[in-house]
């Protein structure tokens, strides 16, 4: 069941898991904005909208571990809805971070959009994993000013995250899914809320990044897919990385 894609509805899928079995999680679902996907109609009304994230986040929060990190990406519309299910599932808050990239979506009749929210929830707020040294970036006391005061490992990264988006002409971008999450994003939140080994639940697998990242960085995972089309064009994403590390391990 494990390392692989399920071309499953994910509710149906995670409802087939064990209490208290995944580490962290992360879930990048539908914005509920009029994104055209193959399989998922992303206009719902509102309140069936809100009902279908309370049902999904509810199975999450049962699988996941005493000691676990849950994180869920979202868009303006529905940030602060999220951030008061995520609560009402008995979750405790840490961060609401922003994603900010540059190459934000033009519009037309609004200030264009540049970010995406990153809940961050844990479900013990005394004891969790955050391993701190595996995301340090450079402080400006190091870079700037030269402070011998600042910690020669970094600093913790701020709550504001300036990562591009997957644009079009990026290599990592595969052309098949409206929606693709940069790799830079995943592996941050991988590494600070997780070690090898463990086990992250992913219920939305769109192009497959989660899995990817996780396949990189030698953690286990699972996750749904409902689509045919990026459910094998993920599979295959995961396929080549597995030939590239066994590649690797023969030199």
């Amino acid at each position: 069941m494990y390392n692989k894609i399920i071309l499953k509805d994910c509710i149906t899928g995670i409802k087939e898991l064990p209490d208290e079995s995944i580490n962290m999680v992360f879930a990048d679902p539908p914005f509920n904005i009029g994104y055209k996907y193959n399989s998922y109609n992303d206009s719902r009304e509102n309140e069936e909208y809100l009902k279908w994230c309370d049902e999904w986040i509810s199975e999450c929060v049962r699988v996941l571990k005493p000691n676990g990190a849950f994180y869920l990406a979202i868009g303006d519309e529905y940030a602060a809805e999220l951030n008061i299910l995520l609560k009402k599932n008995k979750l405790f808050f840490r961060n609401w971070i922003i994603w900010y990239y540059t190459f934000g979506q033009n519009c037309k009749k609004k200030f264009n959009r540049t970010h995406t929210h990153i809940h961050y929830f844990v479900k013990n707020s005394k004891n969790f994993v955050f391993n701190t040294d595996s995301v340090r970036v450079p402080s400006m006391r190091q870079l700037k000013y030269k402070d011998k005061r600042a910690n020669s490992k970094g600093k913790v990264p701020d709550d504001v995250w300036q990562m591009s988006r997957v644009c079009g002409t990026f290599k990592e971008r595969l052309g098949n899914h409206p929606c693709q999450m940069p790799e830079e994003v995943l592996e941050r939140i991988i590494k600070v809320s997780t070690s090898p080994g463990d086990l992250v639940l992913d219920p939305f697998c769109g192009s497959g990044t989660t899995s990817a990242v996780c396949k990189k960085l030698n953690r286990d995972f699972i996750t749904y897919e409902i689509d045919e089309k990026y459910y094998e064009n993920a599979k295959k994403r995961i396929e080549n990385i597995t030939l590239q590390k066994e590649k690797t391990n023969e030199r």
